[in-house]
């Protein structure tokens, strides 16, 4: 029988899902140089899927256990913007599917923002239900930025009712005046695919609220740094004064009223 060429090979291994198939044993005989490199790249890849794999079952451990307790509607509950000087608090609260499967999803801040946005797109098509809360700048300075963002998480917790009402919510280190049971989970979206998903929403929709507020409001770059202390930001922050987006009660923007 004549053998396969690499051609035929390479498009081989992409149908190979188990690196116990005879194809993989078949190919490791290859004396081929140019076979060789294909199998190692194949066995290192399937090393890495496996290991997201298992990344992924931790990350539903959580999710896993309230389900086998009869739960079924868990939310993942986290916020993106406690630390700005400018803009608004936002939260999100995502119920995924039992079934769903996003290898690599982790704490947005190690996420680039291609990814980021990857995973948003992901979530708003195939979770069972997205809700999203956001307060602004005046409101947290009425309220302080804690009492803020736990105000921003019930609005998200109450948008969900559209879709789905959870009985479960699984929050980032945070407990909500809500009577659904809870558990607050410190880095809860480096641990909880839920409060991961959550964390993915809000961040990418505060980054696209700052983006429209760096148009109305060209002078600060929102657009760049979201709102943050950065050196530019501070500059026309002390040269423009504040905007109708900063927050007053922060420092150092009230030293610029």
């Amino acid at each position: 029988m004549k053998p396969l060429t690499v051609k035929e090979i390479k498009e081989h291994l992409q149908t190979v899902k188990d690196k116990k198939d005879p194809f993989i044993e078949q190919c490791k005989k290859d004396e081929r140089k140019s076979v060789q490199t294909l199998i190692t790249a194949w066995l290192k890849k399937n090393e890495r899927l496996l290991a997201m794999r298992e990344e992924w079952r931790m990350m539903t451990s959580f999710e896993r256990s309230l389900r086998e307790r009869g739960f079924q509607w868990i939310a993942g509950i986290d916020e993106a913007g406690r630390g700005p000087l400018a803009g608004p608090v936002v939260a999100a609260a995502v119920i995924l599917k039992e079934d769903c499967e996003m290898l690599g999803l982790t704490d947005s801040k190690k996420l680039s923002k291609q990814k980021r946005e990857d995973y948003y797109s992901y979530i708003m098509e195939e979770a069972l239900a997205v809700g999203i809360g956001i307060v602004d700048a005046g409101e947290i300075d009425e309220l302080n930025i804690y009492e803020a963002s736990k105000a921003a998480m019930v609005k998200a917790v109450e948008a969900l009712a559209a879709t789905a009402t959870p009985d479960y919510l699984l929050i980032d280190a945070m407990s909500l005046p809500i009577h659904t049971k809870q558990s607050s989970i410190i880095k809860g979206d480096a641990k909880s695919a839920s409060i991961a998903a959550g964390a993915c929403i809000a961040k990418v929709t505060r980054d696209r609220l700052m983006d429209e507020y760096a148009e109305k409001y060209p002078l600060y770059g929102f657009d760049k740094h979201k709102g943050y202390g950065t050196k530019e930001h501070l500059a026309a922050l002390a040269k423009y004064g504040p905007s109708p987006i900063h927050r007053r009660s922060f420092a150092p923007v009230k030293d610029y009223q």
